[in-house]
């Protein structure tokens, strides 16, 4: 049983986290300030032994006792991010300066939830982690993909100048249950366009790709990576290599739903990426993980995740 504190804890990812710590028989420090995230997200976990609520904004350093550290604090949706820049790159960059003092005042283990963004607009594919990126440091996603550049820089220099024990790994695109109905992020939109009968809306012509994980995946690929070794800390790509054109998702949940939604065009996004595929020949090799859940399976329980969400909407 360890005492572990999970920043960011009640967002869609987070509460995933934390529930799993929690079956592995843990306490968890559960730290959300709730702007992105939600306590209805962790409103099960409650009444959980070992499991501690606490509202906070981590670009104010939390005073609290712990062996281990997720930090997953982040606005994660363009949505987001876009609309408040300011408050995700303060989040990203004094959030992981808070979190690593923490961790070297514990002598805790810290694992930094980073980005598939780093990598910005690829012009190698598929992406592994030797990859340096090409990202528009002036552009409207640079809050988000700098500010976890510079969170990577932070941890690879407290841990070779303070010696602090870090992780760090790479997130691609995830989908689940507990992503928000508004979030802006692409699965949620379309399926909840679909439930709904509205239009289903692409920007650009389709044919940009990604490549989708289902959330129970990058959770097992989370908890292995923080067990590895004090001597490896990555980074790790953590993310499904099966590549998808987003028209054809968009087809994908229309099918799956049975909506009679119309698919509809409008601009692309300002540097947004063409392609996008993980390389996850390390974390295989490393870590002894590869994603398990097929995306009709993974969609399977996320449409029906957002059939129950939309009535109590």
């Amino acid at each position: 049983m360890k005492r572990i504190l999970v920043t960011g804890g009640a967002g869609f990812i987070g509460s995933h986290l934390c529930e799993r710590l929690l079956d592995y028989g843990n306490e968890v420090i559960c730290l959300d300030n709730f702007f992105t995230g939600s306590k209805i997200n962790v409103s099960h976990l409650s009444e959980r032994q070992g499991f501690t609520l606490m509202e906070c904004d981590i670009t104010e350093r939390p005073d609290i006792e712990c062996e281990e550290i997720y930090n997953l604090a982040c606005p994660a949706s363009p949505l987001h991010y876009r609309n408040n820049g300011i408050i995700t790159i303060k989040t990203a960059v004094i959030g992981a300066i808070n979190t690593l003092e923490l961790a070297k005042t514990n002598n805790a283990r810290i694992l930094q939830a980073s980005t598939s963004e780093i990598y910005g607009d690829p012009q190698v594919h598929p992406q592994n982690e030797s990859y340096w990126g090409n990202v528009n440091t002036l552009g409207p996603r640079s809050c988000y993909d700098e500010g976890k550049r510079c969170a990577e820089t932070l941890f690879m220099n407290y841990h070779t100048e303070e010696k602090v024990r870090i992780k760090i790994i790479r997130i691609f695109n995830t989908y689940g249950p507990r992503m928000s109905t508004n979030d802006g992020r692409v699965v949620s939109n379309f399926i909840v366009q679909a439930l709904r009968g509205d239009n289903i809306t692409i920007f650009g012509d389709g044919n940009i790709t990604r490549s989708f994980q289902y959330v129970d995946d990058l959770i097992d690929g989370i908890i292995r990576m923080m067990q590895t070794p004090d001597d490896f800390i990555g980074p790790v790509n953590i993310g499904n290599p099966e590549e998808i054109k987003i028209i054809d998702l968009a087809k994908k949940i229309i099918e799956m739903t049975g909506s009679s939604s119309r698919i509809v065009y409008l601009p692309i996004f300002e540097d947004d990426p063409r392609r996008r595929q993980p390389d996850i020949t390390l974390a295989e090799k490393v870590l002894g993980w590869s994603p398990v859940i097929n995306l009709n399976d993974g969609l399977i329980k996320t449409i029906d995740y957002f059939k129950k969400a939309l009535t109590f909407d």
